[in-house]
């Protein structure tokens, strides 16, 4: 909560948000790693009071602050005399629960206050001694020793050992103590378990009901491991959603781990967190004895990291830390900027164990609707007969089938609902595989609603509330779900009845709308209406058009309430034709294709059931929609009829080939050859069962034939679509053999007495591959692997985005004897150095493998084989991966092979800094006076014909697929044809890789034209013009309503100039001189754009992958960049004619776009005209791109999704596509100094382009 008008907010608000805004503010240590220096015995924390006290007392912290109070305050001036802004009171065990252990519930009101007033007093010293730094105590409510999420009983998983109502008991008698006692502000930390947070809060809220004024509240999580989740099972991202309507002040993470190990947590948590992030880490993990090992000096270090990566707004310590870490803190962080708030899309959020964000990605979202007493004869029948761990078997199968929601309704007269679902949610808690997902509380019976509230720790959604009930008793239920922090279904009823028209729709969901956030506090987002849809084709003809009713009163809702989400009982629709399933789903396929396409987010569906809307029959599809949309009066008999005449499925004859005669060994080659897929199961079935062992199989015919593949690719007789299309097949035999392998191998270790130490490896290899961190490119990489898994070695893939730590942690759990780095922008090099040095300190000995389409030998050369000892190779591309990674682990002629790539990159790195030293750069000054020279006073610059911005959601792929650039597909997949038979369409005819050329165009065509039928990706981008002028190598850009005056700029592209020196009079060129110079008065623009058809790859590629289809999955990832480059290519068209409009009568054939006959560029941040990645923070910042198109841009400049592109338009004559080379310290200063970042930070971003050597990559 950054910012309100809590009229109610105590003084302390504004104070705090007034430092928080101007630094880093920091929160005291450990209160019990101090207190332990005092090596206090019993009698010590007994005092004179409890001396005769019948129940052991030490180790009661609390209770010294009555009976060593001077010991407490001792410890908290301390922490205040270090620098701390913030101290805790003494109160972690100060709650009922964990005070039982001592027998001293009934001291829990007198420890809480006595303590904070220790702490107010010392805080009220200090700030007395220096007014300008105000010091507050923060209430310290600790977690308890119980949680209410998990079972204390393996036996029993439905058990807990405290409940909702017994913990908000708790915690309110905790909170109104401290406040008594004079908090400036309540710390709900160390939270291992967010259910018995909601408790707090829920307790917090309860109090200031009652009471004035009201106080920040904090919170802070643990993480309990390097698996990122707290002991109840939640992620970082999850917990805070399960919290985050309660307007926290502050939320962030505490204990567990030291600030290494928490470091990717916490960064997850600052993206995702819409106010203040603490961390209070321990110092490093416990040592052998208990202890903890990290100093102040170390532990500063990353404090300060932490910091300059913007990812704090409090720091402090918790377990092991002492004043002196704190002081140490204080002195790292000093003049660093804090955190910076992120605005973050208003999109819904919900929770389970994990998150689940309604993005533009998420499409429709499926409710699973089995577990429903009403819905559901098995699983009413399971909860009536006490079976609840059989009932969780509806649940998962649910999930399994793509439920992203499990709706829960124990509505029935013979069962008791309270009981019923509190049990249920209980079991579903010990299932991580059903509980990962949000839950919809299902009930027409409020209690019911109620008791579910108090047993799910994720942020769950209430089904259902209703102005049937009357606004006072709605407004009531509303600001109860609220104050559990879920979302809420808002029927469409009010006190007449139920809407069925489109228009009382509409009325009630919009006064609805009203009164939850006017009047309740609801944010829009958290609001999911269902407009009722009701059943149709009943032989009534007042039902007749229900379906549309529900469609237009969607699209209506979603139009006047935009933030809010539209939901549905699916099943309602066919209720009519009960007892005919593939009718019914049918007709709820058809109802979503139209309804979803109308704004509807999300419906309650039996998850699984679905068939596609296109697999539907034609003529039963058009019968389903003749009764949805009421086109005819006779749909009802028709769908009738249908279903009678159509009960029985006729078997298609399959043709059998002649090579299915041949012997099974013969036909898994031929198979594998050709990549033909119908009958591998069964003959690799056939051959396990005439062969000794499964693996047999693989070591015999399959690979086998995978070595007349490898031979075929290798002799260039095959190409590397046909050896993927073989990797299908492969796999898919594999995957049938694993099972049989698994139990062939139990039983031989039973044989040999459960010794494996004997095992013979399977494989040939272990290959770890990853695209580094910051960079989501992965085609080149999926290829490699591909290659290398056909050639029988084991590849492990850990995906993009992947930090060092990651990397490090497969390569140890995999025992890889190889790993391999794969980026594509510009800043994966710097990634690559770094995972190469932690590599190096880590010592490791294996070798490194680098590739991708920026690297290079010579980078990889002088770059980073200089950070790593061990074998460190450059791999040009997937054919030739495989020589490479044999001749590293042949064990006869693995040295030779090292020693020979060493001696080659040695004298690379000669050559290379031997042409530094003879290349000649002039001065930054001189370039300038030699820059492009244009007379501005004979140039009119074209005005756009808007400025501002302009988002296109849906751009036509049947238009884009005539701007594909087929040459670099071709390129992607390692096909090259030879002069005069390079470059599309010469390939086809070239003799080599012609006919291989031509099968994977038509290949390439069929899923082109798949994906534009089906429409499974979306082409969409925003495009902007601004006012602008130039300043040396800089583009001012001016507010697009500030065009006459150009008084307000409101971003600067910055640019970079040509230093190497010329031997002609060439200008020296930078972007700034396309622009109009703001000394020349001449009113000039720019343009920015951001385009993306990636949308829907991932789940095309997901599909493939559990098909072990690699060949379709590297496919249509190639098609999605091709369709990038051709959005891209389309729009800047359009630019051209229609939106600049400075180009307008020029018609140009494919063949001249992509030659660039036409005026103006676009070229992009990262690139050679302007290399610098950082620039496209300008193009997000101005245009809004990824609240406009949801197209992101991570910390490291890459786009999501990958298939994206991105720069910048210029409309002049003059302007030409450049490179600017390499650039001198001396620009590099002056480029930092304009941007106002550090020179480390521009040389790191420009580090490809530098004519010098930085100093050496430090983390």
């Amino acid at each position: 909560m950054i910012n309100s008008n809590d009229k109610n907010e105590s003084d302390t608000f504004g104070i705090i948000r007034k430092i928080l805004s101007e630094r880093i503010m920091v929160l005291d240590g450990a209160m019990g790693t101090e207190i332990q220096k005092f090596k206090l015995k019993d009698n010590d924390y007994r005092g004179e009071e409890f001396k005769d006290f019948p129940h052991e007392l030490g180790g009661n912290n609390d209770l010294l602050s009555l009976t060593q109070p001077h010991i407490i305050r001792e410890i908290h001036c301390k922490y205040l005399e270090a620098g701390a802004d913030f101290i805790e009171t003494n109160t972690f065990n100060g709650n009922i629960f964990s005070q039982a252990d001592y027998k001293m519930e009934h001291l829990v009101k007198r420890i809480n206050i006595e303590s904070a007033r220790l702490a107010k007093s010392a805080c009220e010293e200090y700030t007395k001694k220096d007014p300008s730094k105000p010091r507050f105590v923060c209430g310290a409510v600790g977690p308890t020793n119980k949680t209410a999420s998990i079972s204390p009983s393996v036996e029993r998983p439905e058990a807990r050992n405290v409940l909702f109502d017994e913990l908000v008991s708790g915690y309110l008698e905790q909170v109104e103590a401290l406040v008594e006692g004079g908090i400036d502000v309540i710390l709900v930390e160390t939270v291992f378990d967010s259910l018995n947070c909601k408790a707090a809060l829920f307790a917090i809220e309860e109090f200031f009901k009652t009471h004035s004024p009201r106080l920040p509240v904090f919170v802070s999580g643990t993480i309990v491991d390097k698996s990122g989740r707290t002991l109840s099972g939640q992620t970082g991202e999850a917990f805070y959603t399960s919290v985050a309507s309660a307007n926290l002040m502050v939320f962030g993470l505490n204990c567990a781990l030291g600030a290494q190990e928490m470091r990717p947590f916490l960064q997850n948590i600052s993206k995702c967190s819409e106010c203040y992030v603490s961390c209070y880490p321990n110092a490093g993990l416990p040592n052998t004895f208990g202890g903890y090992d990290e100093t102040p000096e170390m532990m500063a270090e990353q404090i300060k990291e932490f910091a300059e990566s913007g990812l704090l707004n409090i720091v402090g310590g918790c377990c092991g830390t002492s004043p002196d870490h704190i002081r140490a803190f204080c002195n790292a962080i000093e003049g660093i900027a804090p955190r910076t708030v992120p605005t973050l899309v208003p999109n819904t959020t919900l929770s389970g164990l994990e998150p689940l964000v309604f993005t533009k990605e998420l499409n429709f979202v499926n409710v699973g609707e089995r577990c429903n007493v009403s819905g559901s004869r098995r699983f009413a029948n399971l909860i009536k007969a006490n079976k609840y761990e059989e009932a969780l078997s509806v649940a998962r199968q649910q999930v399994e089938a793509g439920a992203q929601i499990i709706d829960i309704n124990m509505d029935e007269g013979m069962i008791d609902a309270v009981a019923a679902i509190q049990k249920f949610l209980f079991f579903i808690g010990s299932e991580p595989e059903i509980s990962k997902v949000p839950i919809m509380l299902d009930s027409s019976n409020f209690d019911v609603v109620e008791a579910g509230l108090k047993c799910v720790q994720g942020k769950c959604i209430v089904n259902s509330i209703s102005l049937k009930v009357g606004e006072e008793l709605f407004i009531k239920q509303a600001k109860i779900v609220k104050q559990y922090g879920a979302s809420v279904v808002v029927m469409a009823f009010d006190e007449n009845g139920q809407a069925t028209s489109k228009d009382e729709k509409v009325r009630i969901c919009y006064r609805s709308y009203k009164i939850l956030t006017e009047q309740v506090g609801f944010y829009p987002q958290d609001i999911i209406f269902d407009p009722n849809i009701l059943t149709i084709a009943t032989g009534l003809e007042e039902h007749n058009n229900y379906g549309v009713e529900f469609i237009e009163a969607t699209r209506e809702i979603k139009a006047l309430m935009p933030l809010t989400r539209v939901s549905g009982g699916v099943s309602n629709l066919s209720f009519s034709f009960r007892g005919n399933e593939p009718l019914r789903e049918a007709m709820h396929s058809a109802f979503l294709y139209y309804a979803i396409a109308a704004g509807m987010d999300m419906g309650i569906v039996n998850a699984g059931a679905l068939p596609i809307y296109d697999d539907i029959p034609k003529d039963l599809l058009k019968l389903v929609e003749d009764a949805i949309l009421n086109r005819t009066n006779d749909a009802t008999e028709k769908l009738l009829e249908y279903a009678q005449a159509n009960n029985k499925a006729e078997k298609a004859n399959v043709e059998v080939e002649e090579w299915r005669n041949k012997s099974v060994s013969e036909r898994i080659a031929h198979a594998l050859v050709k990549g033909i897929t119908t009958y591998i199961i069964e003959d690799t079935e056939e051959a396990r069962n005439t062969l000794p062992s499964s693996l047999s199989v693989i070591e015999g015919p399959l690979m086998g034939g995978m070595n007349v593949v490898g031979d075929l690719f290798g002799a260039g007789k095959m190409f590397l679509p046909q050896v993927i299309k073989s990797a299908r097949v492969m796999k898919k035999a594999v995957a049938h053999l694993i099972p049989f392998m698994e139990e062939e191998k139990r039983l031989k270790r039973l044989e040999k007495g459960n010794d494996e130490s004997h095992e013979e490896p399977d494989n040939a290899g272990i290959v770890v591959l990853a695209t580094v961190k910051g960079d989501v490119h992965d085609i080149g990489k999926n290829i490699v692997g591909v290659v290398l898994g056909c050639n029988n070695y084991k590849v492990i893939d850990i995906g993009v985005m992947t930090p060092c730590e990651k990397i490090v942690e497969a390569i140890i759990a995999n025992k890889a004897d190889i790993v391999g780095l794969s980026g594509l922008i510009t800043p994966s090099l710097d990634e690559m150095i770094y995972v190469a040095s932690e590599l190096e300190r880590l010592k490791f000995k294996i070798p490194l493998m680098i590739g991708g389409a920026t690297t290079s030998q010579i980078h990889t050369a002088v770059k980073i084989s200089p950070h790593y000892s061990q074998p460190t190779v450059h791999v040009l591309d997937a054919s030739r991966s495989v020589t490479v990674v044999q001749s590293l682990l042949d064990p006869n002629n693995k040295e030779v092979f090292a020693e020979d790539v060493s001696q080659q990159y040695a004298e690379l790195r000669e050559k290379h800094y031997a042409s530094l030293k003879d290349r000649k750069y002039t001065s930054l000054e001189k370039a300038r006076q030699h820059c492009v020279k244009v007379n501005w006073k004979t140039i009119e610059p074209v005005k756009p014909t808007f400025l501002g911005t302009q988002v296109f959601k849906e751009y036509s792929l049947e238009k884009l697929v005539t701007k594909i650039d087929w040459n670099p597909f071709f390129v992607t997949w390692q096909l090259r044809g030879k002069y005069p038979n390079r470059g599309y369409p010469r390939i086809f005819n070239d003799e080599t890789v012609g006919a291989e050329a031509k099968k994977l165009f038509d290949d390439a065509q069929s899923m082109l034209k798949e994906i534009v039928d089906k429409k499974l990706l979306n082409a969409r981008g925003v495009i902007g013009f601004y006012p602008a002028n130039s300043i040396d190598e800089d583009i001012i850009i001016y507010d697009h309503n500030d065009d006459e005056t150009r008084s307000k700029p409101i971003a600067t592209l910055f640019g970079l100039r040509q230093q190497n020196e010329k031997e002609t009079d060439e200008p020296y060129i930078a972007i700034g001189d396309y622009i109009a110079p703001v000394s020349s008065g001449v009113k000039d623009y720019i343009g920015l754009f951001a385009v993306s058809s990636g949308f829907g790859l991932e789940e095309m590629v997901e599909k493939y992958k559990k098909e072990n289809d690699d060949y379709s999955s590297i496919m249509a990832k190639a098609l999605a960049d091709r369709l990038a480059e051709a959005l891209a290519e389309a729009v800047h068209e359009d630019v051209r004619r229609e939106h600049w409009a400075y180009e307008k009568d020029q018609p140009l054939s494919n063949e001249d776009l992509f030659k660039i006959k036409y005026k103006g560029i676009r070229p992009a941040p990262g690139y050679p005209a302007q290399p610098d990645h950082t620039e496209m923070k300008t193009i997000w910042s101005l245009m809004n791109v990824n609240e406009n198109t949801s197209i992101e841009l991570t910390d490291h400049m890459a786009m999501l999704p990958g298939a994206a592109v991105c720069g910048v338009y210029f409309s002049h004559e003059h302007a030409k596509y450049f490179s600017v080379g390499k650039i001198t310290q001396e620009q590099i200063e002056s480029y930092a100094s304009r941007k106002q970042i550090t020179k480390e930070e521009a040389e790191r971003w420009l580090s490809s382009i530098l004519s010098y050597e930085r100093l050496p990559l430090v983390r």
